[in-house]
């Protein structure tokens, strides 16, 4: 077949997902990277889905999680960013997390070898001329000064900005395992993990007291007067959970729930740190939960107090980056095109949703939308029962917004989560009336299945 070609702005995990998918179904593809002629302050490589934050794409279970569904469901579709994850798959208890390095080469690679793409190194500036015809904007949290100020003038509404924090990664072989024990939370065994995949370092209540001091007096990055600081929830700095409560570690990225110390099974830890397997090698290791905003000197002090990490040595200490984002469900439709100019669809985390997962899975939106009008048919949006329609809806129209509060603020970036799918009433099990948690697990695991089906009969429709 031979068709117009649409050009695609930003290679990250949404932008490589809508190539992939428009250059599988026939439509040629022209895809926009402006790494490495033109760098950000968070990217180290050239390669297109370059992760910046975590490896991890969270849980891989699909029967009662809602993002190892969001996972299942981009598996159906053929998702090639999902396809690169499983073969570069590192362990990490029940979740998916992939040797960074390996795979975004196989992204790149595979899109830099598929006959219906063409990718262009260089910075778009600008929003595109009306030549270009349709176009998917998938720049990402990145997005450049100018392109962004183009698009604020175009919208006539200013973009909300965040910043994302990066946790430090550690070498493995100087963490010291006479102190530190391998194992997964409760023992979980997750894809291609043993149930022992996580590094643990415990800490007793006064080593904890102190570490939390410390994070709270060490010196952090200051950031000139525009650059209002917005976080996200999802990924807060560690010093700036540590002002919300002397408890709050202990109760989030530092419980020591589901944990026994190997060295010490008879003394339980008052707060334990995780370390995450981040290469294929098993020679990296990153802090989960510990994104920083504190400088570089402070990070090495405060961090090498942690016990085992005495003598660490960093392979990447944690920094920020600027996040910027559209106000979606004033100003994109259910297609996720721009109502002023409704022959620009965006995509990824530019729209509003959080987390690797959920780019990709706009991104592949974006292109199956885009293929449907290409073949002169009306894009069918996925059912709000399934994953990718929770999250299509909560982005374009699912959050409310009052006249009063008709501005940016209101509207946050979400990862997908059980509170956007349509409520659900498992079956009773027999006689027996389900309760508190048991009954959340049911609930879960009903919104699961009715999600898959959902999606198969959907998925079908569309192709």
């Amino acid at each position: 077949m031979t068709h117009d070609k649409t050009h695609i702005i930003g290679g990250g995990l949404a932008g490589s997902e809508a190539a992939w998918t428009l250059a599988e179904a026939g439509f040629p593809v022209i895809l926009h990277e402006m790494r490495p002629v033109k760098n950000t302050v968070a990217h180290k490589t050239g390669d297109l889905a370059e992760l910046v934050c975590s490896n991890s794409f969270r849980s891989d279970d699909a029967l009662a999680n809602a993002v190892g569904l969001l996972h299942a469901e981009l598996r159906l579709a053929n998702s090639l960013i999902l396809a690169c994850a499983d073969k570069h798959q590192v362990p990490a208890g029940g979740a998916l997390a992939v040797d960074r390095e390996g795979f975004s080469s196989a992204v790149t690679r595979t899109l830099e070898n598929h006959p219906n793409v063409r990718i262009e190194r260089g910075e778009v500036t600008a929003i595109p001329p009306v030549e270009w015809g349709d176009v998917i904007i998938a720049t990402g949290p990145l997005t450049s000064h100018e392109f962004a100020a183009d698009l604020q003038t175009l919208t006539g509404s200013e973009a909300l900005s965040f910043f994302d924090a990066i946790a430090p990664i550690v070498y493995k072989d100087s963490i010291n395992m006479d102190i530190c024990w391998f194992q997964s939370r409760y023992d979980k065994i997750g894809p291609g993990g043993t149930g022992k995949d996580y590094i643990n370092c415990p800490m007793t209540k006064e080593q904890y007291e102190s570490f939390v001091a410390a994070l709270l007096h060490g010196n952090k990055t200051e950031f000139r007067e525009f650059e209002k600081l917005t976080y996200f929830d999802g990924c807060l700095p560690i010093e700036v959970m540590a002002e919300r409560g002397p408890e709050t570690l202990r109760h989030g990225p530092m419980k020591p729930m589901g944990l026994t110390n190997y060295h010490k099974p008879d003394q339980k830890p008052y707060a334990v740190v995780q370390l995450r397997q981040d290469n294929a090698l098993g020679t990296l290791y990153n802090l989960v939960g510990f994104q920083t905003k504190l400088k570089y000197q402070d990070q090495l002090q405060i961090f090498r107090t942690i016990p085992g990490l005495e003598k660490a040595e960093f392979a990447r200490l944690g920094g920020l980056h600027k996040n910027t984002y559209l106000n979606s469900p004033l100003l994109l439709n259910q297609l996720l095109k721009l109502k002023a100019a409704p022959r620009l669809r965006f995509a990824g985390q530019i729209v509003g949703c959080e987390g690797y997962v959920e780019s990709t899975a706009i991104g592949l939106l974006a292109g199956l939308f885009t293929i449907a009008e290409l073949r002169r048919r009306t894009p069918l949006p996925p059912p709000p029962t399934t994953a990718l329609g929770a999250l299509l809806n909560h982005i374009t129209g699912g959050h409310i917004i009052s006249e009063q509060e008709g501005n940016r603020k209101s509207f946050q970036p979400m990862n997908i989560n059980f509170g956007l799918f349509p409520p659900i009433e498992p079956l009773n099990t027999g006689e027996r009336r389900l309760r508190g948690k048991e009954k959340t697990q049911a609930k879960r695991r009903a919104l699961c299945a009715r999600a898959l089906s959902d999606f198969k009969t959907w998925f079908e429709k569309i192709r």
